[in-house]
């Protein structure tokens, strides 16, 4: 691997430790999530991650957005109405 942390799979690069979104509604741009202590790493198809902590985005809703990722359906439209822009990092 050569001391990267990511590797590849398909047409999408995964970071090690991030699991792969169902997507069970099957129109979701999300492809895989991270889930800390008090954060959730959501990575889109495009490639781009996005951090979400609860310093910035509220307890409640990271909350909510692990459960939402843990099953699989409505995440993507969640982050969309109510912490779109409450992200801590944007990162490749």
């Amino acid at each position: 691997m050569s001391g990267s942390d990511d590797y590849g799979l398909g047409s999408v690069v995964w970071r090690w430790g991030m699991e792969r979104y169902a997507n069970w509604g099957g129109n979701s741009g999300i492809a895989a999530y991270e889930i800390g202590a008090d954060s959730i790493t959501i990575r889109f198809g495009d490639g781009w991650n996005y951090l979400y902590t609860e310093d910035r985005a509220g307890a409640a809703n990271i909350n909510r957005m692990k459960a939402l990722a843990r099953g699989g359906r409505g995440l993507n439209a969640f982050i969309n109405t109510r912490v779109k822009k409450l992200y801590s990092r944007k990162f490749r």
